[in-house]
Formats: C-alpha cells, structure tokens, sequence
C-alpha cells in the first residue's frame, strides 16, 4: 500500500507519495480536469492517501478519490496534522513540505477511512450553513441601523438603503429556511431524524434542521465519544504535577457548526424542561460557572440525541437525568408530579 498525502488549496494540490523509499511530488489543479489527472497520476497499484479537511476546497477531491476502487482516503483533522507535524520537528512549512507530512502521516497514525456522505446531507449542510452565513450577515446590518439611527445626521437614504439590505436578507433565509425542509421532507431518513429532534424541548425547527444537516453527514459508526469530540465539546483537562492545575475547558477542535446549533437549544431547555433546569442546576450547585453548565448540557443533549437515533424512541427527561426522577418521586410519593 502506498502512502500519499495531498495539500489542498483552493487552487491547487500538492501531491506527495512514497514510493520504493523515494519520495515523489507533483502538482495539479483543483478542479475537475485536475483530479482527472491526479487519478492517472494514482493509477498504479493500491494508495492509501491522506488528505487534511479544508471545508469544501478537499471535498470535490474526496469525492473523486472514493471513486477509485483501488484508493483509500483518509480525511485528517488539521489540528491533528500539525500536531503531528510539530512531533516531526518540520520548522519550515510549504505546500511540499505539508505534503511530504501527510504522507508520513498516512504511514504512522491509525488509518481511519473516509466515508461519503449522501448527496442530499451534502446539500442540506450546504444550505443550512448558508443560511447561517446570512443571519450573521444581517446580524451585522441590523447593528449598523441601530448606530445609524442613533443620530439624525445619517441621511434617511442610507437609513432605507440598510432596511431594504435587511429585508432582502430576511427573503433569502426564508426561501433556504423553506428548501432545506423540503429537502428533508422528502427523505425518509432526515425526516425520521428531524421528528425525534423536535420532541426535545428547546429544539424547534431551525434548531432541528441545522442539528440534523451537521450530523446526517458523519459515518453510520461513530460512538457517541466520537461525536463529543467531532462537535468539539469534549473536556481537555490541564494539569501537571503538583503546580500546575488550570481550569478544564472543552477542546473546540471540531465542527463549529453543531456546536453553534446546540447553543440556543440548550439555553431554552435550561429554561423550559425541568429536568435539564435540574441538572444545570446541579452542576452550578457544585461549582460550575452558568457557561461551563451550559457546555456541559450541551454535550449531554447530544448524548440524548445520539441515543434517541439509535433507539428511534422520543424524548424522555428520565433518562436525561435519571436523578431528577428520584427527586420528584421523593417529593410526590413515588410519583411523578
């Protein structure tokens, strides 16, 4: 099996492999012709490639590599990859020199195969994170109206001009907001998915429809650890001997968007289910500031979400917080008020 690494750019890519202990590169275009070509290039005999994740720059030749039956591929996390690098003690970096890394990488480190996403996850993540990008875009613009409009010097074209920008962008999420639930609508899988997420309080459905865009992409046999840690909410601790003892923090080493789409719907169930205002509570209760309980109840309703999948069963708040139960039973008799 010969090992190859690829530096993706949005331009170009970087191709390393080692083949007959020589180290051999080339360059081609990161377009469809290109991969064509890196294809031809890959050809002769069984290839394990690693290819560091930049967004939708690595996809198309994700894409194209899976096709070839005589190709594994390999997506690297790039905190991973210069991790790794610094190990190597590489104290230049180039595209070739990233490359040559990859490869090493693809030799050394547990080799874990890329698996395609479906193309309608492909295109309802795409639609919902574009939907994200305009929220935020008017966001921005309705903060620029309310310093406008703080003084009466603006000019009343320029205060029309950031209303009608505001407008326009309220347009455009909407018709996403309603393609994104079409596309859902129309497979069975998605849907199945969505209608579970909508039973937890909190999640409604622009929460549900990003929360189900993010995880339809990842691989059927990730663990639930695994999906902590692609979301990023896993808990780094930092110690060292008997001096060093800093502040445990989750690692935001993975996918910002799942992350960002857990936010809100973890604030609302703080405030709307009992069970989870229990269990926030319990983690202030033992030291925890107000934003460190909220992370932690994050990561706990994605554990309920990847059980609820799994089980195909509705939201139950006993099994978020079994000790909640205990306590209203206590309270009521044996049973729940």
């Amino acid at each position: 099996m010969i090992p190859v690494g690829i530096d993706v750019g949005s331009r170009e890519l970087v191709v390393a492999a080692r083949v007959k202990d020589k180290l051999r590169r080339k360059s081609f275009a990161n377009t469809q012709a290109g991969h064509r070509q890196l294809l031809s290039w890959l050809a002769a005999g069984p290839k394990r490639v690693a290819v560091e994740a930049t967004g939708f720059y690595s996809l198309d030749v994700c894409l194209a590599l899976d096709e070839a039956a005589h190709i594994e591929v390999m997506v690297a996390n790039p905190r991973s990859v210069a991790s790794f690098s610094k190990a190597l003690m590489r104290r230049g970096k180039t595209d070739a020199i990233d490359a040559q890394v990859l490869v090493e990488y693809a030799e050394r480190m547990p080799f874990t195969p890329w698996v395609r996403p479906s193309s309608g996850s492909l295109e309802l993540r795409g639609v919902t994170r574009r939907i994200r990008g305009l929220i935020k875009t008017r966001t921005a613009e309705k903060n620029r109206l309310k310093s406008a409009a703080a003084t009466r010097e603006t000019p009343a074209i320029v205060l029309d001009d950031i209303r009608g920008t505001i407008e326009h962008l309220k347009a455009r999420i909407d018709r996403l907001a309603a393609h994104a639930y079409e596309l859902i609508c129309t497979d069975a899988e998605l849907k199945r998915r969505y209608d579970l997420l909508v039973t937890i309080p909190g999640i409604a459905r622009a929460s549900a429809v990003r929360i189900v865009a993010e995880i339809a992409a990842l691989p059927a046999d990730m663990t639930i650890r695994q999906w902590v840690a692609h979301a990023g909410l896993d808990p780094r601790p930092w110690s060292s001997g008997t001096s060093i003892e800093k502040q445990t923090r989750v690692t935001k080493a993975g996918n910002k968007h799942l992350r960002h789409a857990l936010f809100m719907p973890a604030l609302v169930a703080i405030q709307r289910e009992p069970a989870v205002k229990a269990y926030y509570d319990h983690l202030v209760e033992r030291g925890k500031r107000p934003l460190q309980a909220t992370v932690a109840v994050m990561r706990k309703l994605l554990h309920a979400i990847y059980g609820m999948l799994k089980a195909d069963a509705a939201w139950d708040p006993s099994r978020f917080y079994p000790a909640f139960q205990s306590q209203s039973e206590d309270l009521t008799g044996g049973k729940m008020a």
